[in-house]
């Protein structure tokens, strides 16, 4: 029998990460990437040559009807996400779009209001849930190894928030954020403990900013009380690190403590399970590849959509789902500002 004719990506933007995606899509057999746009040519020309694709452009509706692409990838900044996403669902295209998913709830839900006339599927690029280790964790929690869950902990430890050339060596543009922590970071980890432990009932968070030379805010604690009795804290500081060969593997450290023991993520992807009573840890043996971001995260996510393009499970992160990560966002900040728990 014939092979099925590849599904066709197009891809818009040429920034600091869209590389990682770039290179993901190459090693996906059933997919052609057919176009690439970007605001300006140059960069757009230079991926093309990089990566074979056949079209660069920098007009995104001459590129949609050029190469009429079954999927498009977008992979810019988020002021740009609503007008994008409307161009493209205006053709009945399928999307892909990056997190931060636009600038405003109400941004986003107009987004996905158009998306949803249009009759397209809008999935949003949140890769955290598709690191390797935090699908080994879903496993061991579905599978009982801890038993009843009673809280988890993630400390977030990048060590690159430091001084006068904060950030400017990959994302310079997170100098300027005027939400910095939770807006483009921590939402990782709203939707990797929604991943994880269902949804939150009740927040309750603390910002700061250390770093004075950003706008934003760069360390703040999280408390997420979710429907199921699990207490969640996100700990972050982008100026403090932690111990790693690489200290943007997994960003920091977790630890989950239940009835029958305790489970530690370290910076290395390192995996133990410390039963109840005991005062030694097994190591937990998984398989893993250390490529590109994250444990080959966005290869994980890439492959996950796909799959399901092709009928191959449930499909995870849509856009309407992941509304509720930046409700969750939105509320987190209004927290802070008021200095009170707020019920979702």
């Amino acid at each position: 029998m014939p092979l099925p004719p590849p599904i066709r990506v197009a891809a818009v933007g040429a920034g600091y990460f869209s590389r990682f995606q770039y290179r993901a899509w190459k090693r996906i057999p059933e997919v052609a990437l057919v176009g690439i746009c970007n605001r300006t040519l140059d960069p757009a020309l230079a991926f093309a040559a990089e990566f074979a694709i056949p079209g660069a452009f920098d007009d995104l509706g001459r590129m949609l009807d050029e190469t009429r692409p079954d999927l498009v990838d977008i992979i810019t900044p988020p002021e740009t996400h609503l007008a994008t996403i409307a161009a493209v669902a205006a053709r009945g295209i399928d999307i892909i779009c990056q997190k931060p998913f636009c600038r405003t709830l109400a941004e986003a839900r107009q987004a996905m209001d158009i998306a949803d006339q249009a009759g397209v599927t809008v999935t949003i690029h949140e890769n955290f849930r598709f690191q390797p280790w935090h699908r080994e964790i879903k496993r061991l929690l579905d599978e009982g190894a801890l038993g009843e869950v009673y809280q988890a902990t993630f400390r977030l430890r990048p060590g690159d928030g430091q001084g006068e050339r904060a950030y400017l060596d990959r994302q310079p543009y997170f100098q300027t954020m005027p939400r910095l922590l939770v807006h483009e970071t921590a939402i990782h980890l709203i939707d990797t403990f929604r991943f994880l432990f269902g949804e939150a009932e009740e927040v309750f968070a603390s910002l700061r900013k250390l770093n004075p030379r950003i706008a934003g805010e760069d360390a703040g604690l999280i408390l997420l009380d979710m429907k199921n009795g699990v207490r969640c804290l996100f700990d972050g500081n982008r100026l403090a690190d932690h111990k790693a060969r690489n200290r943007r593997l997994t960003m920091g450290e977790m630890v989950i403590e239940g009835q029958r023991g305790t489970l530690s993520l370290d910076g290395d992807g390192g995996l133990t399970l410390r039963p109840h009573g005991e005062n030694e840890a097994r190591v937990v043996a998984y398989a893993w590849l250390d490529t590109d971001f994250g444990g080959d995260c966005v290869y994980g996510f890439q492959r996950h959509v796909i799959d399901h393009r092709l009928g191959r499970g449930h499909l995870e992160n849509t856009g309407r789902a992941y509304l509720t990560n930046i409700e969750i966002e939105e509320t987190v900040y209004a927290s802070d500002a008021e200095r009170r728990r707020i019920a979702l």
